[in-house]
This record gives C-alpha cells, structure tokens and sequence, in this order.
C-alpha cells in the first residue's frame, strides 16, 4: 500500500514537471516566432536569411540594417520587457487582494500613473522643453502610488471585492478627467505629444528606451521572484504566512511597491495598456494548472512578453499604414478572459 503511494506521488511530480516544461517550451516557441515575425513583417518585409545575417553577422543591406536595429529591434524587445512586468505587476496585485480580477488597470493604478506622466509632460515641457525617462518613471511611479494609496484605504472600509473593483475603476474615471481638463488648457504641441503617448503604444522606442526598462523591470522582476516562497505562504492565507516566519506587513508593502514601480514604468514608455495585467497571469495559472510562485512568475513574464509582442504585431500591421493604439488589441484579446474568469467564479459560489 505504501509503495503504491509512493508510485502516485512519483508519477504526480512527473507529471507535474512535464506540464511545467512543456509549458516554458511553447513559450520560448511562440516568443521566437513572434520576434521574427515583428522584424519580418512591416512596410519594408525582410527575409528571415536576411534577418539573421543582419543580427547575428552584422552585414546586409545598409537600409534593412538600420530598420532593424533602430526600430524594429528596441520595438520588440520593449514590448517584450514591458509586456512581462506589466503581467507580473497584475500577478502581485491579484496576490495581494486575494482576487483574479485586480490589475493595474482595473484598480485605477495605471491611470493615477497616466495622470501625473501627463502633468510632467505638459509643464517639463513648457519650462525645459525635454524630459528624461527616468522622471517620467518617477513620475508614473508617484501617481501609482497615489492611487494604490486611496485603493487601500478604501479596501480597509470595503470588505466586498466586487465594490472595490468599482472604486478602482472610478478612480479610473476621475484621473481621466482631470488629465482632460489639464490637456485642454495645454499648448497644441504639447498636446500631441500627449495625444500619441496617452493612446498606448510601443513605437518610438530606441535603445536607451531599452536600456532604462530592462533595469528597472528586471530589478522589480527579480525581488518579486526572491519573495516566491513568501508569497506562496501568503496565498495559503495570512495566519498560515505568519506561521511560516512571514513578516506580512512588510511584505504587503512589498508586493504594493513592486507592483506599483512595474506598472509605473509601463505607463512612463508605452501610456496605459489595459487588461494584460489581469488575463495573461489567469492564462498561465490555467495552462500549469499551477499557482505555485516559483513557476507562476517566470511564467507569467514570459507570456506577458509574448502577449503584448503578439497584440502590438496586430496593432502595427491589421490596417496598415494606420496603426491601432496598443490597448484597443489588448483589450479584444484580454476582454473575453476577464468575463470567463467572472462567469467561473459565480459558477463555483453556486
């Protein structure tokens, strides 16, 4: 009888691994053939041949060679980083609250980042005439935390998630508003700027772009990853985290912070991208029928790459010259996952 138990636990853990591994594998698949994809499609189409002799020997066509490490490249691998900590932040949050519903976008965090990124953008500019990256992070870092800061003090008086979820989304509405009411007492230039940021989207990207977002995601990225153990206690409920040596408060103010820097810095570079944070770390939970954190957060980077890589191929080429805004794309995809994760959970409190 032991022996048999031990047979099952063994073929349990093997199935196990091999779900998780096969996984990662088609991942790693669809992000390679997303990658080629993005720098083979586009006004000016580019063999695969010639895409690997321009990367990997660094000759070719002067003129291909340029739109591939000018703009194609720091486009996809932006997308890519972005894409990644946007779900994880989404991942963080849904720890946090308990909820599969929370996200970036839906708490009101992103657009309380939107509103302060386009109050820099429009007086940074009127007095400097540029603004640097890095201010526009702490910027959208500021006005994350704002409104992290009011969803927390209206979840201390709101025990019910669904009024919550309400909240967030008003908060929503009133950033949008006042970012509305600044926008029409700007100065027409200032105004366009805003305009093309503020509909999300990873064009204009370059190489320092690429640079800032992959220190500040990865960093973000790997403390989130450091606190898989603690956040797997924490899922097991609060008391059980104490138990376990887990310092909740401090590590609440964790989460709150690194989902807050990683949301931040996806509004500063690409504008507000809505619904990825919620549905693609629900997808990957579903697909490793998993939420264990070691293999949820790597995973959940991975195909918020692939996502948002894949969205904005659509976005660029479905009617070209024209190009959607990012979160059009991402919402006709992410949308659907949303209401399905709703639908589930009325259907098992029945």
């Amino acid at each position: 009888m032991m022996e048999k138990k031990i047979q099952s636990d063994a073929y349990d853990v093997l199935k196990r691994s091999l779900r998780y591994e096969t996984v990662f594998v088609l991942l790693i698949i669809a992000f390679c053939v997303i990658t080629v994809l993005n720098i083979n499609i586009g006004s000016v189409p580019i063999s695969v041949k010639e895409i690997a002799r321009i990367i990997f020997l660094q000759e070719g066509d002067p003129t291909q060679m340029k739109i591939v490490w000018n703009i194609r490249l720091p486009r996809i691998i932006t997308a890519a980083v972005l894409g990644g900590g946007l779900s994880l932040s989404g991942f963080l949050l849904q720890t946090f609250f308990n909820n599969p519903i929370a996200g970036p976008f839906v708490l009101g965090i992103s657009s309380g980042a939107k509103l302060t990124v386009a109050l820099t953008m429009i007086y940074a500019l009127q007095m400097t005439g540029k603004v640097s990256s890095l201010t526009l992070v702490l910027a959208a870092f500021v006005g994350a935390m704002i409104s992290t800061g009011f969803i927390l003090a209206v979840s201390s008086k709101l025990r019910n998630m669904s009024a919550l979820l309400v909240a967030g989304i008003m908060i929503g509405y009133i950033c949008s508003a006042i970012t509305d009411f600044v926008v029409t007492f700007a100065e027409e230039s200032d105004i366009v700027n805003l305009h093309n940021w503020s509909l999300g989207s990873f064009s204009g990207m370059d190489w320092n772009s690429v640079k800032m977002a992959c220190i500040i995601v990865g960093i973000a990225s790997v403390l989130a990853f450091l606190l898989s153990k603690s956040i797997g206690a924490y899922q097991l409920g609060e008391n059980y985290a104490r138990s376990m040596g887990v310092n909740v408060k401090l590590f609440r103010t964790a989460l709150i912070l690194l989902s807050s820097v990683l949301s931040a810095t996806v509004t500063a570079f690409a504008g507000p991208i809505s619904f990825v944070g919620i549905a693609v770390p629900h997808l990957m939970k579903r697909a490793l029928n998993s939420s264990k954190p070691l293999v949820v957060i790597p995973a959940c980077f991975l195909g918020g790459g692939v996502f948002c890589m894949f969205c904005d191929l659509i976005a660029r080429t479905a009617f070209a010259p024209s190009e959607l805004n990012i979160s059009t794309v991402t919402s006709i995809f992410g949308a659907p996952v949303v209401i399905a994760i709703m639908i589930r959970r009325q259907k098992e409190k029945q």
